[in-house]
C-alpha cells in the first residue's frame, strides 16, 4: 500500500450524455470527458469552445466609462495636451503601458510614460510622482492596471487640476476614487459581459475603442500580461490569447524575438507555458529587481542590437531574481519550522527585515507549496517601521475577504480570493497574525488542510494515444479557470520504475494495463521509487502530454500524485545485508519480525532498537507500515499468527534468511526406504559408522540419506541402535513413514521453503497475500487510500 500524498477530488456530476457528445462530434474519449467536465456539453456550445475565434470578443464601448475615456483622450491629443501613463511594474502592468505607448502613438499624441520604482514609491499613483507629472505640463494622466484603490492619491490630483482616467481590473474597494473616468469591468453596475480581463486586456479595450478597429498587432503584447498575471482563459481571454499565441510565435517585434532567444524558445510554436515559465518571469524581474522600464523598452526597441542589450539585462535581473528567492525561501521556512510549527499554525504569517519586497509573493507561493497553508510574507522597513507583504491562500480561505475584516490594521493592500499585496505597520504585525489565526481555526478544518489535487476525469490507459492527445491540444490554451487536464488512471501496474537526473530525485516509469504500456515521470517524486514494486497495482493521477525525443514520439504521464491499493511485497530474499538495507528506509514505521532467538538477539543489538520482535514475544498490536520478515518461520502457522500483531502493514520486506537450508536436498524416495529396509533385514546388524558412507557411494546416495532413514526407521521402532550398529526390530507395528516425525519435519521444511524461499514473486506475493487475509488484515485499501477521492 501506498497512500495519496494529497486529496483527490473528482466532482460529483452525472456523466449521463457525454458518449452521445463524443459521438457527435467524433472525438476521443479524452476529449469528451474533458468537454463534459468543464460545462461544454451541447454540440454547438463544444464546438464553439474548442474553435474559440476572435469572434467571440465583445465591444469594448460596454464597458462602463469607456464612452467618457475615449472623447476624452481624443480631446487632449487634438489640443496637443501632455498625456501621462501610469503603470505598474509586473508583466501585467508592463504589457498594459507598452499597449498604451503604442496606441497614443499611433494617435499622434503629446504623451510619456512612467512606472513607480516598487522600492522607494511603492504600488500604485502617488502624489509626489502625479506633482511632477503636473509640473512637466500634463494636464491628464492614464493608469494601466492600477489606480482603483487610490482613493486620496486621485484627490490630490483632482486638486492639482489633473484629470485622470483609470483602467484597471483589480477588485474595486467599497470607495471608488472620484477620478475623471474609472474602466474596470468588475466596477459596480458595469454591464461589460467579461469581468476576468488583466491590465492588458482593460487596456487592449481602450485600444480597440480608440483606433476604432480591432488592434491585432497588440495581441502578442496582450498575450504575455494576460498569462502571466493569472486570469482565467475563458470567454474572450481565451480567443484572444489563442491568436495571440500565435502572434507571439510569428512576432517581428525585436523585442520578442530577442526575449525568445534569451528564454531558449526556438520552437515555431509557442504555448502558454512558454509564457508563464519563461517570457513573463524575465519581464516581471525588472520590476521585482530594480525599475520595470528596462522591460518596458525591450517590448518596444526597434532595433535588434538595442533588443538584445535590453533582453540580456532582464535575464540577468532574473537570475539575481531566482538567487534571492531561494535565499528568502531558505529563512523563510527556518522560521516556520522553528518559530512558527504548522502543527500549531493555520495561518503563517512570516516576516524579516530588509527582504526585497519584489520578490516576497515568490517565497509566499513557496511556502503554500511546502506547508499548504494561508501565507503572508512580509519585508520590513526598519527605519519607516513600514512592512509590505504579500499574501498567498489555499482552496478554502478567501484571502481578499478574510483581509477585508482587518481593515484598521491594513491602510493598503488589494487582491482576489487566492492573493493580495499589503502594507502596514510593522508594529501591527503580532495583532494581524492573532486575528488571522482565529478566522483561519474558524474556516479551515484539519481535512482541508490537506493539498487537493483536482481530477477531471477517470479514463482507462487503453484510451491514451497519439491520437486523442492531438486532439486534446486543441482545448488549449490552458491556464487559470482551464487548467490543464488532470486524469486518474485506475488499476494499472507498475512494469518499471527508476530514479533519474543528476540527483536521482526524479521518478520515471512505466504503467501496463491489458499489454498497453504508458511512460511517465514525476518531477521531484524520485524517492517513491523506493516505494514502488514492480506488479503492484496502482492508480495514477496526472496530466497526459506527447513526449518527443530524437524524432520519436510517444505519450507520457507528468505524475501529481499516485496510490497503491493493496499491501507491497518487497523481495529481499538474494539481499545480503539486512542491516544496511533497515537503516536505508525512508521512514522508521517499521517493525524487523524473527522467528529464531539467536537472530533477534543479533538483529536487536546491531540496530540498537526495540523495533526487532520475536514471533512469540510479540504482545498486543504493533502499528508499523513497514514488516522486514528477517528469517524462515518453523511453519505457515507461525507466520500466520505473527502477522495477526502487525495491524497497520502497507509493505512487507521478505528476507527469508536460512542457514540450513533442506529444498536441494534430495528427501530419500519410498523404493530407497523399501530396499534399505530389506538390506538391513538380509544383513542383520548393519555397522553404519563404519560402513555407511560405502554403502552410500554403491547405491549413489548422500551420506545425509543413509543417517536420515536409519533416523527415521528408529522413530517408528522399525530398528534398533547401539554403538553405531542397527538391527531390525522383531516383528514391528505396521506404520507408515509420514509418522515419523523427522520425515515429517524434513518434509514440511522442504515445502516451506519452495514457498518462502525458492518461489517466484507472484507465488510468494499470492502465498502471503492469502496469510494476510487470513490473519485478520483486510487488503481492499483502494477507499481509505484515495484519501476522499
Amino acid at each position: 500500500m501506498l497512500q495519496s500524498k494529497t486529496r483527490w477530488k473528482m466532482e460529483e456530476m452525472s456523466w449521463d450524455g457525454w458518449e452521445m457528445l463524443q459521438e457527435e462530434l467524433s472525438l476521443s474519449t479524452l476529449t469528451a470527458k474533458l468537454l463534459w467536465k468543464r460545462g461544454y456539453r451541447e454540440k454547438m456550445s463544444a464546438a464553439s469552445f474548442m474553435q474559440a475565434n476572435m469572434a467571440d470578443i465583445h465591444d469594448p464601448f460596454l464597458m462602463d466609462g469607456m464612452d467618457k475615456a475615449v472623447q476624452r483622450i481624443r480631446d487632449a491629443v487634438s489640443n496637443n495636451e501632455k498625456i501621462l501613463i501610469f503603470g505598474d511594474y509586473d508583466a501585467d502592468g508592463v504589457s498594459s503601458t507598452t499597449i498604451m505607448i503604442e496606441t497614443l502613438k499611433e494617435l499622434g499624441a503629446d504623451f510619456g510614460w512612467y512606472i513607480p520604482n516598487r522600492f522607494t514609491e511603492g504600488y500604485g499613483p502617488n502624489i509626489p510622482a502625479l506633482q511632477t507629472a503636473k509640473d512637466e505640463g500634463a494636464s491628464l494622466v492614464i493608469t494601466v492596471d492600477t489606480g482603483i484603490a487610490a482613493v486620496g492619491e486621485i484627490e490630490a490630483a483632482n486638486e492639482m487640476g489633473l484629470d485622470v482616467i483609470i483602467t484597471d481590473h483589480h477588485e474595486p474597494p467599497p470607495e471608488l476614487p472620484k477620478a475623471f473616468a474609472v474602466i474596470n469591468p468588475k466596477k459596480p453596475g458595469c454591464p461589460y459581459p467579461f469581468k476576468e480581463l488583466a491590465g492588458a486586456g482593460v487596456a487592449l479595450k481602450l485600444s480597440h475603442a480608440l483606433l476604432e478597429a480591432f488592434p491585432e498587432q497588440l495581441l502578442d503584447i496582450f498575450t504575455i500580461g494576460t498569462v502571466s498575471d493569472l486570469v482565467p482563459l475563458l470567454d474572450e481571454n481565451r480567443s484572444l490569447v489563442k491568436e495571440g499565441l500565435k502572434k507571439l510565435a510569428q512576432s517581428q517585434r525585436p523585442g520578442i524575438r530577442a526575449l525568445k532567444e534569451i528564454c531558449g524558445i526556438t520552437s515555431e510554436h509557442i504555448e502558454e507555458d512558454h509564457v508563464g515559465f519563461s517570457m513573463g518571469p524575465r519581464i516581471n524581474a525588472a520590476g521585482r529587481m530594480d525599475s520595470a522600464d528596462p522591460a518596458v523598452h525591450l517590448l518596444l526597441s526597434d532595433s535588434t542590437e538595442e533588443a538584445s542589450e535590453w533582453a540580456m539585462l532582464i535575464d540577468q535581473l532574473n537570475k539575481e531574481r531566482q538567487t534571492v528567492v531561494n535565499q528568502i525561501t531558505e529563512e523563510a521556512i527556518e522560521l516556520v519550522e522553528n518559530v512558527y510549527p504548522p502543527e500549531d499554525n493555520k495561518f503563517l504569517i512570516i516576516a524579516k527585515e530588509d527582504w526585497n519586497p519584489g520578490v516576497i509573493g515568490i517565497a509566499a507561493s513557496r511556502l503554500v507549496e511546502k506547508f499548504y497553508r494561508p501565507v503572508i510574507v512580509l519585508s520590513i522597513d526598519k527605519e519607516k517601521r513600514e512592512a509590505k507583504g504579500s499574501a498567498r491562500s489555499i482552496e478554502g480561505f478567501n484571502m481578499f475577504e478574510e483581509l477585508s475584516k482587518n481593515r484598521d490594521l491594513l491602510p493598503h493592500f488589494g487582491g482576489h480570493p487566492m492573493a493580495a499585496g499589503l502594507t502596514m505597520n510593522a508594529d501591527d504585525i503580532e495583532e494581524l497574525r492573532k486575528r488571522l489565526l482565529a478566522q483561519a481555526d474558524d474556516t479551515l478544518s484539519e481535512t482541508s488542510l490537506i493539498p487537493v489535487t483536482p481530477i477531471d476525469a477517470a479514463i482507462p490507459l487503453e484510451e491514451v494515444s497519439l491520437q486523442s492527445l492531438e486532439e486534446l491540444k486543441q482545448l488549449a490554451p490552458f491556464g487559470v479557470g482551464h487548467p490543464k487536464p488532470v486524469f486518474l488512471l485506475e488499476d494499472v501496474q507498475v512494469a518499471s520504475k527508476r530514479k533519474i537526473g543528476s540527483e536521482k530525485n526524479h521518478l520515471k516509469a512505466e504503467w501496463e494495463r491489458n499489454g498497453k504500456r504508458l511512460d511517465c515521470v514525476g518531477f521531484y517524486l524520485g524517492h517513491i521509487a523506493d516505494q514502488l514494486t514492480e506488479q503492484a497495482t496502482a492508480s495514477v493521477v496526472g496530466e497526459l502530454a506527447v513526449n518527443e525525443w530524437n524524432g520519436f514520439r510517444k505519450p507520457q504521464l507528468f505524475l501529481k500524485d499516485l496510490a497503491i491499493h493493496e499491501w507491497q511485497l518487497f523481495d529481499k530474499r538474494q539481499h545480503k545485508s539486512i542491516i544496511s538495507y533497515v537503516k536505508s528506509l525512508p521512514s522508521n514505521d517499521w517493525a524487523l519480525l524473527t522467528f529464531k532467538e539467536k537472530n533477534h538477539t543479533h538483529y536487536k543489538a546491531s540496530l540498537e532498537s526495540d523495533q526487532v520482535y520475536l514471533c512469540d514475544r510479540v504482545t498486543g498490536t504493533v502499528d508499523a507500515k513497514d514488516i522486514i520478515l528477517a528469517d524462515l518461520p518453523s511453519s505457515m502457522e507461525e507466520l500466520e499468527n505473527a502477522l495477526m500483531s502487525f495491524t497497520n502493514m502497507e509493505r512487507v520486506h521478505a528476507f527469508f534468511e536460512e542457514e540450513n537450508q533442506v529444498y536441494f536436498q534430495p528427501l530419500p524416495s519410498r523404493e530407497d526406504f523399501k530396499w534399505y529396509y530389506a538390506f538391513l533385514k538380509k544383513r542383520g546388524i548393519f555397522d553404519i559408522t563404519r560402513q555407511g558412507e560405502e554403502l552410500a557411494r554403491r547405491r549413489g546416495w548422500l551420506p545425509a540419506s543413509i543417517s536420515f532413514m536409519t533416523k527415521v526407521f528408529f522413530e517408528l521402532d522399525f530398528v534398533k541402535m547401539k554403538d553405531g550398529k542397527v538391527e531390525l526390530t522383531e516383528s514391528p507395528l505396521k506404520k507408515d513413514l509420514a509418522e515419523s516425525r523427522s520425515y515429517k519435519t524434513f518434509e514440511q521444511k522442504k515445502l516451506l521453503e519452495q514457498e518462502l524461499l525458492f518461489s517466484t514473486y507472484n507465488q510468494l506475493k499470492n502465498t502471503l497475500d492469502s496469510l494476510i487475509v487470513n490473519s485478520g488484515h483486510n487488503n481492499d485499501t483502494k477507499e481509505k487510500v484515495g484519501n476522499g477521492l
